[in-house]
């Protein structure tokens, strides 16, 4: 594996269409990112647990069907984990998409967010501001920053634009740079 993706990712898929037991190296590659971008969608991390376990579930049963001529393997999984997390919301007839409290829950590589109580509240308000965005947003920032994927694979997989991803991105981070600000300054002044 490498840091631009997954080595020998078409000789992988291709073996794994032979022997589904080749999946390995590529679950493990992939695991975390859309984990990470199902946890930033859905409240609950059973749930999160669940629906990740079907992605992949769908991904390998599906993986036939998978042509490298069409798009990289990741857009194809995405959309899958994308059209998952969809149908979950439309049976739940929710369009939440975040739950603050669920989140307070939420582990990752870095230092967990106990340590630091001021680190918990600037979490937290950076996640209230994101509910503040509108869907196409949150949906951009998040596979953006939670899934960690490209301008060009979100392009590739949501259908916008490049340059229409990198407008939607620009905007929604200086909407949410100006509603920290305004939530920073207010406490500042508060503080004086």
């Amino acid at each position: 594996m490498t840091s631009a993706g997954l080595v020998n990712e078409i000789n992988l898929i291709q073996d794994v269409k032979a022997e589904p037991d080749a999946f390995a190296p590529v679950y493990e590659y992939y695991f975390p990112k859309v984990y990470n971008y199902v946890r930033y969608r859905v409240e609950d991390a059973q749930v999160t647990d669940d629906l990740t376990s079907q992605i992949f579930e769908q991904a390998l049963g599906k993986i036939y069907s998978y042509k490298a001529d069409v798009s990289p393997f990741g857009a194809w999984l995405f959309a899958i984990a994308r059209n998952k997390v969809s149908d979950y919301f439309r049976k739940k007839k929710r369009r939440r998409w975040f739950s603050w409290d669920a989140m307070e829950g939420y582990t990752s590589d870095y230092p967990a967010l106990d340590e630091s109580t001021q680190l918990k509240d600037d979490q937290m308000q950076l996640l209230r501001a994101v509910s503040q965005l509108t869907g196409r947003e949150r949906d951009v920032i998040a596979l953006k920053f939670a899934a960690d994927m490209t301008n060009v694979q979100i392009s590739q997989l949501t259908g916008l634009s490049e340059s229409n991803v990198g407008v939607i991105l620009y905007r929604a981070i200086r909407k949410l740079r100006g509603m920290l600000h305004g939530l920073f300054h207010d406490d500042e002044e508060v503080q004086s």
